[in-house]
């Protein structure tokens, strides 16, 4: 019982990667019978609600704080990402988008460096150049196949890492509970698309079974099970593997896409994915050397150093402490 009690952690990480892999696939189905605002507002909104309500229940203190960083938090993790990232996959692949949404992760060591003064060092450098030549491979510039779909992923990315360094100054400043600031900066940046769900686009979606299916997931599972999974596996594992684990989550949707929905890419995408994976495993490689070096020895409630995270769904993200500055 105890030996199998410590691969319960390991277990719960695989399925958080799978869930949120999983994640972009009924994302792309719910678009096809609802305006992309629309179907983020339905999805936040409630979602921002039940983490508020999943932390009362468990006794966490929900009174907000921080309120102006929390606010915009929200308006670049939620409105920024979540909208943005569906929004492209009205025209674009759900693989494609699951990919270039997840390279937050470079974009974070990009930003970090001016505002935060945490320099890029050795082998993160190579992993920066090697998502920006994926990238260039998977948008295919020379060809300009559907650049609207890749620029709003990519900024949907760039709202996400610029997210997560207000998250670093956020806690620099406030000892903040991670599932109320989570279900808070939900519940804030909802507000946004539901304004532009009502003023912009005012189309009702349709509630076939396939777009309830889809609705039904992203909430229930993307957002409560993975939230529940989230705070277990951080409560056992030290933060920096913990985060580092989701980085599986690309590698989910792009399977998942091309078995379920038969997207086949193109050769330079092919090679533009590999690439930025192989910047991805850098990246992980580096970040699982210095959390384990960093967790031995400590004890296991101070292991976990958590910072609120989405990762393609809402969910929770601790990556910046531990890749951007180390």
């Amino acid at each position: 019982m105890l030996r199998s009690s410590r691969y319960l952690p390991v277990v719960a990480l695989g399925l958080l990667a799978l869930i949120w892999g999983y994640t972009w696939v009924p994302l792309k189905i719910g678009v096809e019978y609802c305006e992309p605002f629309t179907f983020a507002a339905l999805r936040t909104l409630p979602g921002g609600l039940l983490l508020l309500a999943f932390a009362a229940l468990l006794r966490r203190p929900v009174r907000p704080k921080a309120v102006t960083l929390t606010a915009l938090l929200g308006v670049l993790q939620t409105s920024g990402f979540i909208g943005l990232t569906i929004a492209a996959l009205v025209t674009g692949g759900a693989g494609r988008t699951a990919l270039l949404a997840n390279t937050w992760q470079f974009w974070i060591l990009l930003m970090a460096w001016p505002i935060l003064g945490e320099r890029l060092r050795g082998s993160q450098w190579i992993s920066v150049g090697l998502a920006l030549g994926g990238l260039v491979l998977i948008i295919e510039p020379w060809h300009l196949n559907n650049p609207l779909s890749s620029l709003l992923a990519l900024a949907g990315a760039v709202c996400w890492a610029a997210g997560s360094i207000v998250v670093k100054i956020l806690r620099r400043r406030h000892e903040v509970d991670l599932l109320a600031l989570t279900g808070w900066q939900t519940l804030y940046g909802s507000i946004l698309l539901v304004l532009v769900a009502i003023f912009v686009e005012g189309d009702a979606p349709e509630w076939t079974t396939e777009f309830i299916w889809a609705f039904l997931y992203t909430l229930i599972m993307a957002t409560c099970v993975a939230s529940f999974l989230w705070l277990f596996v951080l409560r056992e594992m030290p933060a920096g593997i913990a985060g580092l684990g989701t980085m599986a989550t690309p590698v989910v949707g792009l399977l998942a896409s091309w078995a379920q929905l038969g997207e086949q890419p193109t050769i330079p995408e092919i090679v533009g994915m590999i690439v930025i994976l192989a910047g991805m495993a850098i990246l992980f490689a580096r970040g699982m050397k210095s959390a384990t070096t960093e967790s031995m020895g400590a004890p296991v409630n101070e292991r976990a150093s958590p910072a609120p995270d989405d990762g393609g769904s809402l969910g929770v993200q601790i990556v910046l402490d531990e890749t951007a500055g180390d």
